[in-house]
């Protein structure tokens, strides 16, 4: 369903010169998989999931979603795929309903559609107390609810979801943990970017770790706690950067 080849991406930088956002990143996702791409802050993370998402170019390498190219296919890869960024922001003279109409009709939905799916989302997402009041007055957990919301109206089968539970209160991050593995229940594909590692070992089926721009392990939990000798995904995550920063 999701597949990278090579993926690299280099920015210039007028003081740092050339730098190396992604550096040779591949990994494949099977349909109905949650992927985990755990790393810190500046690993590489967004940057390789914009390129998934179309909004960046590769400066090389390839990739595909849900059998469309990225580069040649954007708008059919775009049609396919729901991406929660991290710094989205939100119309606060709109409603949490006026919100994601708006995004269903960008996405081509007839209103009984959007209707419909806005009933479903704001159920499975306990969206109603606030469905009908403007974005500015909303909490952190009510505008990331609806920037979720907005992202998936149109239901598509790859969901790109880059550290969603950031800055949220514990419940909230919670129901958000909850409605992330209900999407798998229904058969989307889902990347999970995140550095919670608890995060990540409730929901993945497979995990990439990245630093440095580089993917450095890749592996189902089992397969990376035998390859490291450790239980804790913490420590799995330390020795795997350690590697490569000893190399």
């Amino acid at each position: 369903m999701i597949e990278a080849r090579n993926l690299t991406k280099t920015f210039r930088d007028k003081k740092r010169g050339e730098i190396r956002a992604t550096d040779d990143v591949s990994f494949l996702v099977a349909p109905g998989q949650i992927y985990g791409l755990l790393g810190a802050n500046g690993a590489g993370k967004t940057t390789t999931l914009r390129m998934l998402a179309t909004l960046l170019t590769p400066t090389s390498g390839s990739a595909a979603l849900a059998g469309f190219d990225v580069a040649r296919e954007p708008e059919k890869v775009r049609a396919n795929v729901g991406f929660l960024a991290a710094s989205t922001a939100l119309y606060g003279r709109l409603t949490a309903r006026e919100m994601i109409t708006y995004f269903g009709r960008l996405n081509g939905m007839a209103d009984p559609a959007i209707k419909a799916r806005i009933k479903q989302l704001s159920a499975e997402l306990d969206m109603d107390e606030f469905l009908d009041r403007r974005c500015d007055k909303f909490s952190t957990g009510m505008k990331q609810k609806t920037s979720i919301a907005r992202t998936l109206v149109h239901d598509p089968a790859v969901m790109i979801f880059d550290e969603p539970t950031l800055g949220l209160d514990v419940m909230t991050a919670r129901a958000i943990v909850k409605f992330v593995r209900d999407c798998k229940g229904r058969g989307k594909t889902v990347i999970y970017s995140t550095h919670v590692m608890s995060e990540v070992e409730k929901l993945c089926d497979t995990v990439g770790i990245i630093h440095g721009g580089k993917l450095l392990a890749e592996g189902t939990l089992p397969e990376l706690r035998t390859r490291y000798a450790e239980q804790d995904m913490e420590e799995i995550f330390v020795k795997a950067a350690g590697v490569e920063e000893a190399a």
